[in-house]
């Protein structure tokens, strides 16, 4: 039997100043896997995890979250299904002057009514997962980029959310730590079942995590393949696709 769809994008465009990012995408995301959306610079990649996550509002087309239209919900309702999906943003994006467990416990603050001894302890617990359980006092100023990112995840984690959004997390990050990285977010989805979903143009990573991807490309102005991305590198005929994953020149 085929595995639930968590996430279903159903002829998405995207639009602004009478200009077409991209149009005519859909996809489903099933639960537990790492999927991937990839492409090129201007592809149009953090547009669309800003579009499935309702910070823009689709030109045409449906999303649905867990069964719930994104773009239905308002009020209550709308809050309730944003707390089941956590994001974290390229730079991670922590709040300079509070610690790191302080960042993993805002959303605990905003969404709970954890008393502060428990948010403590829910937060040490989400920074052990991805490592950081000695660096839980630290100031993001006092930390490398590759803890930031894992601590970004961290944040998202806060409230156990069944799906993770990660946008470009191997962005800046040195080989080495990008293949932390990337072991970090295979664990995490093998332990807890959650689903990923991640943007990113970092060859070595889509090919390390991605159970599934989507390619998305600025010419075609949509998505031009979809499937596993090691076969997409051996088998795909598309001219673009078949550069992309072989880091050829096109002709």
């Amino acid at each position: 039997m085929a595995e639930e769809a968590v996430i279903r994008v159903e002829n998405l465009a995207a639009r602004f100043d009478g200009r077409t990012i991209f149009e005519h995408v859909s996809f489903e995301v099933r639960r537990g896997e790492v999927f991937v959306i990839l492409g090129g610079s201007g592809s149009g990649k953090s547009t669309l995890l800003k579009h499935v996550i309702g910070l823009y509002p689709p030109a045409e087309g449906s999303i649905h979250i867990l069964g719930e239209p994104m773009g239905g919900l308002d009020g209550a309702a709308r809050t309730a299904l944003l707390r089941r999906i956590g994001v974290m943003w390229q730079s991670g994006a922590l709040f300079g002057s509070l610690t790191l467990a302080e960042n993993v416990e805002v959303p605990l603050e905003e969404h709970t009514d954890l008393p502060a001894e428990a948010r403590s302890l829910v937060a040490q617990a989400k920074l052990g997962l991805v490592g950081l359980a000695d660096a839980a006092g630290r100031l993001p100023a006092e930390i490398s980029g590759g803890m930031a990112k894992r601590a970004g995840i961290a944040r998202a984690m806060a409230l156990d959310p069944p799906i993770l959004f990660l946008d470009e997390p191997s962005a800046g990050l040195d080989p080495i730590t990008s293949a932390g990285l990337d072991a970090l977010i295979r664990q995490l989805a093998r332990d807890l079942g959650t689903t990923f979903v991640v943007v990113t143009h970092e060859l070595q990573s889509i090919l390390a995590i991605g159970d599934r991807c989507i390619m998305l490309d600025k010419q075609a102005r949509g998505l031009i393949a979809e499937g596993d991305p090691r076969r997409l590198r051996e088998e795909s005929e598309n001219p673009v696709v078949r550069a992309f994953f072989r880091r050829e020149v096109l002709a």
